[in-house]
């Protein structure tokens, strides 16, 4: 029986920019670094980054991207800083709770939020999406 999310893995093109990325600008921990790789921490969360040349640095046209939680005080500071080193926006946030929705170097899609799922369901059961049903 599955207990919860183990770990994600991202694949990189330039593995010392990625991890540079991760840890000075995204506050991740830095646990181990090989000729091909890295293991990441943050909070309960393992990210290995993973030296790979055939990974495209252009965004997945998809919605696929990571969320990470960030406390309401320190959100604007955040997305300041992101902004001040030039990360490029790849959405606007329409939905319930602060969002700002950004880029890694390698053109993953990730999200800084604030707010857990239990805000985002109490807004949807004010305005739910097209066709939602709510289970309890």
């Amino acid at each position: 029986m599955l207990s919860g999310l183990n770990h994600l893995t991202l694949a990189v093109l330039d593995l010392h920019r990625s991890v540079d990325f991760y840890r000075t600008l995204l506050g991740f921990r830095l646990h181990a670094t090989w000729r091909a790789g890295a293991y990441l921490s943050l909070g309960d969360l393992w990210l290995c980054l993973s030296l790979d040349a055939s990974r495209s640095s252009q965004p997945a046209p998809d919605y696929t991207h990571y969320a990470f939680s960030v406390a309401a005080d320190q959100f604007d500071a955040f997305v300041a800083r992101l902004l001040d080193h030039s990360v490029v926006e790849w959405k606007t946030n329409r939905s319930e709770g602060k969002s700002f929705y950004f880029l890694d170097p390698d053109g993953h899609k990730l999200e800084v939020h604030v707010g857990d799922l239990a805000s985002r369901l109490s807004q949807c059961r004010l305005a739910p999406y097209d066709g939602m049903r709510l289970f309890d």
